[in-house]
């Protein structure tokens, strides 16, 4: 199957796209939008996070479980909304404790697109959802495709930091090989978990120390 997605991508998952369950995924979204379903994020948008940074380039994995299932909020970055959609609960955590970690003023801005860009994969467990439907489509296969992208960034990298906020994230763990990588743990972001563990756990500063230990340039975090 001719999937768009940047080159270094289609080259080491190219197996994939001509699984059935991948030809599955593409044949329940198909069938929905055939139907009128609104799906988010838009077409163009699904592989955003592949499209913004290329397999070469990874340094941090930021794993997500389901895109915003609101008008306009999903863009194909975990975490991450448009320029001019208010940051989600999740997010205005996630910059409280980089205000606490290493001092950033709280944006205006949700777009994490800067990220992206210096190698931080920003990875949801599904690619898609229905508007208003959170996790409509957790079990359509995208979950075999992403355990795919995270045990093939496992095999073929090295010194890759995986941050796993949360149960869900942490059930990825067993995809990584912790003797050639980084796995870094705590409370999801949400307003319900971020003050048991996700508050304080300075993996922004500890992600930009393990880069350097390797000789990498650190994550500017600032958006």
């Amino acid at each position: 199957m001719d999937v768009k997605i940047e080159q270094s991508w289609k080259d080491v998952l190219q197996n994939e796209f001509s699984k059935p369950y991948f030809l599955q995924i593409a044949a329940h979204l198909k069938t929905e939008k055939a139907i009128g379903t609104t799906i988010y994020p838009p077409g163009s948008l699904i592989f955003n996070a592949f499209n913004q940074t290329p397999f070469h380039a990874i340094k941090v994995v930021i794993l997500g479980q389901d895109p915003y299932h609101g008008a306009g909020q999903a863009m194909g970055l975990s975490f991450s909304v448009p320029n001019g959609i208010a940051s989600p609960p999740s997010l205005i955590n996630i910059y409280k404790e980089l205000h606490s970690d290493i001092g950033m003023p709280i944006p205006t801005s949700g777009n994490l697109t800067k990220w992206a860009a210096q190698g931080v994969l920003l990875l949801n467990a599904a690619l898609t959802v229905r508007a208003n439907e959170p996790a409509s489509h957790s079990k359509i296969g995208w979950m075999n495709f992403t355990d795919a992208v995270i045990k093939i960034i496992s095999d073929e990298k090295k010194g890759i930091i995986f941050l796993l906020w949360g149960k869900f994230a942490q059930e990825k763990q067993y995809l990584i090989d912790e003797t050639k990588h980084f796995v870094l743990k705590a409370a999801h972001p949400s307003p319900f978990s971020a003050d048991k563990g996700f508050f304080g756990c300075k993996h922004f500063s500890k992600t930009n120390q393990l880069l350097m230990q390797q000789g990498l340039n650190p994550i500017d975090w600032h958006i």
